[in-house]
This record gives C-alpha cells, sequence and structure tokens, in this order.
C-alpha cells in the first residue's frame, strides 16, 4: 500500500481513483464496510481505492480540549487499510490553514486535480470544508459539477446503537471488550515496546511481559483473556493481561502485565500487540504474593478453556 503524507508526494499521473473521507479512529465495522465498497467500485471503474484521511486528528488543532483520546495508532489504522484491500492512503497534516479550505477548494484541490476523483463514498453525516460548512447535499452537487458519483452510507447499526468510535471507546473504557469486539470487526488492541517490570512477577507470582502501550485508550482496569503478537517474528501466543496498579505490592502507575499460555521459544519479543477478547475479573489486592498466584493459576485454567472455545470460532 503507497501512503503520501501530503498531496505534494502524489505523482501528477495519479489515478483515477476512488476514495473514502475520514478519520476512522478505531477502523470498526461500519468503516470496514465503507473500504470494502471503495475496493469493489474501484476494481468495476478500473481506479485505485484510495483513503484520504488526517494527522493529527482535526479535532487536535480546532478544539484540543474536546479531542478525543485515539483508539489506534496511525500505524495500527493503516495497517487496518490495507487489510481491506485499500492500495493508497493520502494522508493529510491538518493545519488551520487547511481548515481554512472552503467546500469547493478542497474538492477541486484534493479530489479532481490530486486523486481524480471517479467516486466518493461517505458517510451520510459527513460534513468537510471550512468550519464544515459542506454537507452531502454540497459533495453531491460537486460531484455532478466535477464528473464523480458519490455514495453516502447510513451506518449499521448493533443492538439499535450505531456503530461509531464513540461507542466502541465506552466499551472499551467499561471493560466490555467482547461487544468492541463485535463493533470493531476484530479485537481491540494495545501495542507497544516491552519494557522492563519491577522483576515481582518473576520471583514471587509469574513472570510477565510489560507492555508501554502506543495507544490513548485503555480497557478498564482488571484481567482479561487476550491473545498477544510478537510485531517483529509474528510469533503468536494465547495469554491473560492485567490492567491496573498491582495492589497487592501497593503499586502507584499504572501498567499492562501479560502472562503467556504458551511457552516462549527464541528471544523474548522487543514490540508486541496485545488483543484483548474476553473481561476475566476485576483487579484486587490479595493477602500476601502467594494468594495472588493462587488467583493467576486459576485464572490461567480458565483463559486456557475460553481460548480453546474462540480457537473453534476463530477469534482471536
Amino acid at each position: 500500500m503507497k501512503i503520501f503524507r501530503s498531496s505534494s508526494e502524489v505523482p501528477l499521473d495519479f489515478g483515477p481513483s476512488v476514495i473514502t473521507i475520514g478519520n476512522f479512529d478505531g477502523v470498526h465495522a461500519g468503516h470496514r464496510q465503507i473500504m470494502r465498497r471503495v475496493v469493489e467500485l474501484a476494481r468495476e471503474m478500473n481506479a485505485k481505492p484510495v483513503v484520504l484521511t488526517f494527522d493529527p486528528h482535526p479535532a487536535r488543532v480546532l478544539a484540543p480540549d474536546r479531542a478525543p483520546r485515539l483508539l489506534m495508532s496511525l500505524d495500527q489504522r493503516l495497517r487496518a487499510m490495507e487489510a481491506e484491500g485499500i492500495e493508497a492512503v493520502l494522508l493529510i497534516p491538518f493545519s488551520l490553514d487547511f481548515a481554512k479550505l472552503t467546500p469547493e477548494e478542497f474538492v477541486e484541490q484534493i479530489l479532481v486535480r490530486t486523486l481524480k476523483t471517479r467516486a466518493v463514498l461517505v458517510g451520510d453525516d459527513f460534513r468537510f470544508g471550512c468550519r464544515q460548512s459542506g454537507n452531502i447535499a454540497t459533495l453531491r452537487e460537486l460531484g455532478q459539477l466535477h464528473g464523480f458519483a458519490l455514495e453516502a452510507f447510513s451506518g449499521i447499526e448493533h443492538k439499535r446503537n450505531r456503530v461509531s468510535s464513540t461507542l466502541v471507546r465506552d466499551l472499551i473504557k467499561q471493560g466490555r471488550v467482547s461487544r468492541a469486539c463485535r463493533l470493531l470487526g476484530e479485537p481491540f488492541s494495545l501495542e507497544g515496546n516491552v519494557v522492563p517490570g519491577q522483576g515481582i512477577g518473576s520471583k514471587q507470582t509469574v513472570p510477565t511481559l510489560n507492555l508501554a502501550a502506543e495507544s490513548e485508550v485503555l480497557p478498564k482496569t482488571g484481567v482479561y483473556i487476550t491473545s498477544t503478537w510478537d510485531l517483529e517474528s509474528g510469533r503468536r501466543w494465547k495469554s491473560i493481561t492485567n490492567v491496573g496498579y498491582r495492589p497487592t505490592f501497593n503499586g502507584d502507575s499504572l501498567t499492562i502485565e501479560t502472562f503467556l499460555l504458551e511457552p516462549l521459544t527464541g528471544a523474548s519479543p522487543k514490540r508486541i500487540n496485545v488483543r484483548f477478547l474476553a473481561y476475566l475479573r476485576d483487579e484486587r489486592r490479595f493477602e500476601n504474593a502467594e494468594a495472588l498466584k493462587t488467583q493467576i493459576l486459576h485464572d490461567i485454567g480458565f483463559a486456557n478453556k475460553l481460548h480453546r472455545r474462540l480457537t473453534k470460532l476463530h477469534v482471536g
């Protein structure tokens, strides 16, 4: 997948393209539905399937005090787009100057000149241009003027709620990762470098991998059934993960500690992706390290059973 980090990087002969536009935080099931349609329509039109997105998130520039915490790092978003068949991403550096573009200027400069757009696919609540003055009706009129088609999606619902990044974010903060998984189309995950821990686990309970998560949204404190991926080698393990403050040891900082349920052969991973499959229990204080170790071994037994069920369902 080609990544253009500004419109000036796009070759003059690029296109034609079928595009979707948005922030795509979380790349949830609604986003994936649109991207799959982009790929399908691009094949029909002999065009390139393209995503137009922004970095930083526009709210970080226009209303930083109200900007949402992001579900995914930029690298995670890009990998998810590629997995859906997107062949190119135009990553617009969002700035106050860019925000001043009128809807007409945005369409003429980016969609028509740069991407040579044949079709645009967006949600039916799409707004664009200076002060969000453009909407679906505006985009349809400009499409008729410049010769590109428009498809607007009403989104998809889960239990009478429209799937959105905000809904997914709320579910994760509540620890409801199983439901978030259904809305995302895949498990919510955290990734980052493996960092040294306090050494308590290897000496008193069970050894763990300690993750320095790069995502801004974290699940509520507790113990989760997870799967862990080595981002460099592709190795994968069934696991359980504790998100919390280690109250048994009077911890005062949040840690994300993952215990692998399968043997770690070879070198310890340097960068991992931890996928959250199900909430297991609250984090709580135990009388001593031995009592905590007993609980962890109980958690491991329960997690192994659930992992076997999830494997049959091809989840994780």
